[in-house]
């Protein structure tokens, strides 16, 4: 017999072993029950097959639920040292792995340094267009899981579930994989130094840095955010030594790509498509300013502390982009940029000399981190599918003992190493972007179409019409264009998330599947427990409920009512 999970606390209540033949007997643990707070198999679960008694679960807890496997935003006492904790925290999360690839990729399509550094301010811009109207939606529909709780709430489960479809299959498993490919590309390229890194060297580092931290994120929550915070110090380095090291070039009067008169020169002129995947390229970078969103529940105050964190980070991270770009092409020339494997490496080599080791080192410890962090945040948005009933209930269980989400770690891990066998890095991102894109724009669509349909409902914050209307308006000759110059990349993308249409139908609108399916679902699930030694996270008696106003927001029934 399994011990107790781990977090449940012996003095709220009192142990008592589960019913014999029960859910919480087959998989091996202990029941905790409280006053209020039973710790067992929530709503969503299918039924035991056991004969225990119930359709749905062996136990219906009357309380709301939260995931209890790790905070990622600290609580401190200070309000204004609380708001800028939080501005620091979305700043970091933004500022990644992006601003050491997408430099390359943002040049390329959009043919001059100048326009290259335009379409940087105007990322930044866009991003903090699009983090004002996520903030109204933060504070409306106080839930975590960003894109896919809002248009779950406003579209139904069929736009929602596209949402979760695309981002467990596409958003989350490429962005490891490009992560991860900068990071091989990274430390290969100093034993490489004349040419590119050997195909099959850069996937299997990629895949074993892979392994690696999604064994670690496995093992502990706290050794996962202990490197978080470790490595983080590796990309804040790397950025400032870019910056000041460019600042002294600029100084020292090495700026003559970025004349006007040169900058603005262009040796071919981009078509508008180009132009718009420039823009793809440079919101790779910028991706992760709706980081906050995903974990609201989490954020204190987050009517004051959203929108002020918007101003801090979004003008931080652009004015860092910017300088850092500045300082690339101070000491590069467009063509160097252009044929370089590595920039910050081909930076490095040109300015640090014996020092220029620093640099990948330093771009190799923040890519580290990124995947760490990935890794880390995916699992919540598997709770929010589970937890609405969109996705099996396997994924949003953690481990007894580590409270480690390890089913949903182990699916981004397979679907990341797939693409990584697959994909190109600069494909790769404009996949991804266009994706996210997609997904923002329909987030942000859903705004408009909630003013219009609860005029009255209270909304703490209210931005003006134009941020949305303005966003759209750019959403939409962004996507068009980028899907005219790259159809294929593109529409993969697309077609790929049309895909869950008919899972949607026969996975979750279906209610009355043959008794074969449901077993077989109950036998995975067993067995997948019986694996990974996991259960349900602990439940936190945040709000009483009756067990009537529980309902799958897909289907509008109850969820203790027939499987969901």
């Amino acid at each position: 017999m399994l011990d107790s999970p781990s977090g449940v606390s012996r003095r709220r209540g009192r142990r008592t072993r589960p019913r014999r033949g029960s859910c919480a007997e087959a998989a091996g643990v202990w029941v905790h029950r409280s006053r209020s707070v039973t710790q067992t198999l929530p709503f969503w679960t299918l039924s035991c097959g056991r004969d225990c008694g119930n359709s749905a679960s062996c136990f219906s807890p009357s309380v709301r639920q939260r995931t209890s496997y790790g905070q990622l935003l600290p609580r401190p006492r200070g309000d204004s040292g609380g708001r800028a904790l939080i501005a620091l925290v979305a700043a970091g999360n933004i500022i990644g792995s992006g601003i050491f690839i997408s430099p390359k990729g943002v040049l390329e399509h959009s043919g001059s340094v100048g326009l290259a550094l335009v379409v940087w301010l105007l990322g930044g811009c866009l991003a903090a267009l699009g983090s004002l109207c996520y903030a109204e939606l933060g504070v409306t529909i106080p839930k975590s899981g960003g894109d896919y709780s809002y248009v779950t709430e406003i579209f139904g489960g069929l736009m929602g579930f596209l949402l979760l479809w695309s981002a467990v299959l596409i958003m989350y498993p490429t962005t490891l994989a490009v992560i991860a490919l900068t990071f091989s590309s990274y430390v290969l390229q100093p034993v490489f130094p004349n040419c590119v890194p050997p195909y099959m060297a850069t996937r299997m580092l990629s895949a074993t840095c892979l392994l690696l931290l999604t064994w670690v994120n496995c093992s502990s929550v706290r050794m996962a955010t202990r490197i978080q915070d470790a490595f983080t110090v590796g990309k804040l380095m790397a950025l400032g030594l870019i910056i000041v090291v460019g600042l002294v070039q600029i100084f020292n009067g090495n700026y003559e790509a970025l004349a006007p008169q040169v900058a603005f020169s262009l040796d071919r002129t981009p078509s508008v498509g180009q132009i718009a995947l420039a823009f793809l390229q440079a919101s790779f970078a910028f991706s992760g300013w709706n980081f906050l969103n995903y974990v609201t529940e989490e954020v204190v105050e987050p009517r004051r502390n959203l929108p002020r964190a918007i101003y801090i980070s979004i003008p931080l991270v652009t004015f860092v982009y910017t300088l850092t770009n500045i300082a690339y092409f101070s000491s590069m020339s467009p063509e160097e940029l252009l044929s370089s494997n590595a920039v910050a490496v081909t930076f490095g080599e040109k300015l640090l000399g014996m020092f220029s080791v620093v640099m990948p080192i330093s771009v190799a410890l923040s890519t580290f981190g990124g995947i760490n962090g990935y890794l880390f945040t995916s699992s919540r948005l598997c709770f929010s599918g589970a937890r609405e009933g969109h996705l099996p209930s396997l994924l949003a269980m953690i481990h007894y003992k580590n409270c480690t989400p390890i089913p949903a770690l182990l699916v981004c891990c397979t679907a990341t190493i797939v693409i990584l066998c697959i994909g190109e890095t600069h494909n790769l991102i404009n996949y991804v972007s266009f994706i996210n894109y997609l997904s923002y724009g329909v987030t942000i669509a859903g705004l408009l179409y909630y003013r219009w349909k609860e005029p009255n409902l209270y909304r703490p914050i209210k931005v003006n019409l134009l941020a949305p209307v303005c966003y759209l308006m750019f959403w939409v000759l962004l996507l068009g264009f980028s899907l005219y110059s790259e159809p294929v990349v593109c529409g993969v993308g697309l077609v790929i998330m049309l895909t869950g249409i008919p899972v949607y139908f026969l996975g979750v609108h279906w209610k009355e599947k043959p008794k074969c399916i449901y077993n077989f679902i109950e036998r995975a699930t067993y067995v997948g427990q019986r694996l990974c030694f996991v259960v349900f996270p602990q439940i936190e008696p945040i709000e009483t409920a009756n067990a009537s106003e529980w309902t799958d927001r897909s289907s509008g029934r109850s969820g203790l009512s027939a499987n969901s």
